[in-house]
């Protein structure tokens, strides 16, 4: 308590008692004994009202009782099911959750882990990821101030994450092996290279990783259908010493179009596992490549990120070349890249009559570029500044989503107001935290040509930032394809564009987005679009409705059997649709394991110094756990400060005490 609140309330007693003295003793001859309890009551009321007027802070002072957590994570994938191992989950979490002195000495929590941590409501074992080093993780986040231990129920296999072998847990773990810990001899794919492109009249490679398990020599015959029809195969012979090897095939590009295709192994004598001989891919055959130039100056990282992000498409060649060195024709190319155009470029940019993209920045001839028709002029000075994206979500040329724009490196550009007229925005500057309505990316339709704008030189740093984000350059490549798509072509402008992939594999989440514009080009967010999935198999159908997000429709299928489908989007009251087609494929990645990996799981058990037990040997470890005395319960004294006029019944008290007084001198004959 501070020294001055101390004397306040030193003075309040004095003023309390001189309250009472003045009341009850001044200038009073005779005082009856019951003046004197009369004096008390009015000392001790006004005290404690003046008391709660300086409301001092008290300092509180609590022991709780903490016992350690004990947390179990079940494994919610769709392998446990495959083991046939659900009866045995759901029997111990049951036992645990009965557990008298597990629970007495435990806080005991439930999660169940996949592709997510959460609490366990109900386990459904239909999880089609399993991230056992996330799982580990959250929970040591979740508990980071807790003592306590984890219980881990899984088979072992991860499909997804950091290799859980190598994670350092601050818990101890106890895993509880699931599945089978036999070894059985098992044969798989475990890997398939190809690209998505191949050329027509052309060959394309396929290359197969194949692995094996198990102690006898075998055979095994490696093969790829197509349609049905066997394309390729081979015989491959596998052994304890040689558990691995490389089929490299070769096959036909002969028609134009989306092609699938089936690569297996034949099973071998006494395999458990089938479902790891079999893997499906798809190859789009494309009659030409279009030619991608680039024409630079300047050496600058944004030359490679911008090569590799459009050749990551394989329908698409580049060529990078000095301005000054350049001999060729523009009209060999179907889009030309002019990058930080000066007094070199003004004969290629005065002649060109293909589609452009224009890049400007620090060394850029604002001069020569404004002296074009362009439809924008840049008032520049000889100062740079950075410009930030954000993103149009009313931007219609094409189909883009917002691939974290707003959390991109900023670009860097002379300063200087822009003036334009007739364009599409992607992309608007944000400058120095304030966002404007000048273009960072933008495009342009003038008579029969397409061409567009960037404001800014370093979108490397945006593919590296987008690598850190993502784990891939796919996001990134996807958005700088996309425009590369819209300026390579010079077909007439389509009402409704959908967005959807050839190949997916089973219970994946398909994701389909659309763009639909009226008949003067402009985004309709009244229309009402729906898609009718057809099994070619089954004749099955099932129409699904799109919902309206920002600027295009979207809609999300799930639960579709694996087979082949065609797919027509369809804008009801209009004649605008859209078809194609794509293939579900019979691949669970949960179900590629043919036994439980116990050695990784003792490992992580070891690292954490925790055990790792067996199925028959829950008792056991329920034992140990309730043994274990380094789990215990802690007393943890929190001290606390309260305010004084939260003390609610001092002031009932005075206000009782000042009752008393009035009842008792009414009573007496005082008042």
């Amino acid at each position: 308590m501070q020294t001055e609140t101390l004397v306040y309330i030193i003075l309040a007693l004095l003023v309390s008692l001189g309250v009472g003295f003045f009341q009850y003793f001044f200038k009073v001859k005779k005082t009856p004994k019951i003046t004197v309890l009369l004096f008390f009551l009015r000392v001790l009321s006004v005290f404690l009202i003046l008391l709660l007027l300086i409301n001092p802070k008290i300092e509180l002072t609590t022991t709780k009782n903490v016992k350690p957590s004990l947390s179990v994570l079940v494994d919610n994938s769709s392998s446990t099911q495959f083991f046939k191992e659900t009866d045995f989950v759901n029997s111990f979490v049951e036992d645990l959750k009965k557990n008298d002195a597990v629970n007495d000495k435990f806080d005991v929590d439930f999660y169940t882990f996949g592709n997510q941590v959460e609490k366990l409501d109900s386990v459904t074992f239909s999880d089609k990821n399993t991230n056992i080093t996330k799982a580990i993780k959250s929970i040591n986040e979740l508990q980071k101030n807790n003592e306590g231990t984890i219980v881990l129920l899984s088979d072992g296999n991860q499909t997804l994450g950091e290799d859980y072998e190598f994670l350092n847990s601050q818990k101890t773990v106890y895993p509880v092996v699931l599945g089978d810990t036999i070894q059985y001899q098992d044969i798989r794919i475990s890997q398939l290279n190809v690209n998505k492109y191949s050329y027509l009249n052309n060959k394309f490679p396929v290359e197969a990783f194949i692995n094996y398990e198990g102690r006898a020599q075998v055979k095994s015959v490696f093969s790829i259908y197509k349609r049905g029809t066997k394309v390729f195969s081979k015989t491959v012979e596998l052994s304890p010493n040689k558990k691995s090897t490389v089929i490299t095939a070769e096959l036909n590009s002969d028609k134009e179009g989306v092609h699938y295709y089936s690569a297996s192994l034949t099973k071998l004598d006494k395999e458990k596992n089938v479902r790891n001989n079999t893997k499906n891919f798809t190859v789009e055959v494309i009659d030409e490549q279009s030619k991608v130039l680039i024409l630079s100056s300047i050496l600058h990282p944004d030359l490679g990120a911008l090569k590799k992000a459009i050749e990551s498409n394989k329908q698409r060649k580049v060529e990078l070349v000095q301005v000054n060195e350049f001999k060729g024709d523009l009209k060999d190319y179907q889009l030309v890249v002019f990058y930080q155009p000066n007094a070199y470029f003004k004969k290629y940019l005065q002649e060109r009559k293909s589609n452009f993209l224009l890049i400007t920045g620090s060394k850029t001839n604002w001069n020569l570029v404004n002296s074009l028709d362009y439809n924008f002029n840049k008032k520049a000075i000889n100062q740079k500044e950075n410009y930030r994206p954000v993103y149009n979500s009313n931007f219609l040329t094409y189909l883009q989503e917002d691939i974290g724009f707003d959390g991109f490196p900023p670009l860097k550009d002379k300063f200087g107001s822009i003036a334009i007229k007739e364009h599409s925005p992607l992309l608007f500057q944000r400058l120095k935290g304030i966002n404007t309505s000048n273009p960072l990316l933008t495009t342009f339709e003038k008579n029969d040509t397409k061409y567009a704008v960037l404001f800014g030189e370093g979108i490397w740093k945006w593919r590296a930032s987008s690598f850190r984000k993502e784990n891939s350059f796919e996001v990134f490549d996807e958005f700088i394809g996309n425009l590369v798509q819209y300026l390579n072509s010079n077909k007439k402008r389509r009402r409704l564009d959908v967005k959807l992939d050839n190949l997916y594999l089973a219970n994946d989440k398909i994701n389909v987005s659309a763009l639909y514009l009226d008949k003067n080009y402009k985004f309709d967010n009244r229309a009402s679009l729906e898609i009718l999935v057809k099994n070619e198999k089954t004749k099955e159908q099932k129409v699904y409705p799109f919902s309206l997000m920002n600027s295009s429709y979207k809609v999300s299928i799930e639960g579709l059997d694996s087979g082949d489908y065609t797919y027509r989007v369809n804008v009801l009251g209009q004649t605008v649709s859209k078809s194609g087609k794509f293939k579900v494929a019979d691949f669970q990645i949960e179900e590629q394991f043919s036994n439980a990996n116990h050695r990784k799981l003792n490992v992580l058990a070891e690292n954490s110094g925790g055990k790792l037990f067996f199925k028959d040997q829950q008792e056991i470890l329920l034992q140990d756990l309730v043994a274990n005395e380094n789990f215990a319960t802690i007393q943890k004294l929190e001290k606390r400060e309260q305010d004084l006029i939260n003390w609610k019944w001092i002031l009932f008290l005075a206000i009782a005490l000042l009752a008393i007084e009035w009842f008792t001198r009414k009573f007496f004959g005082k008042i």
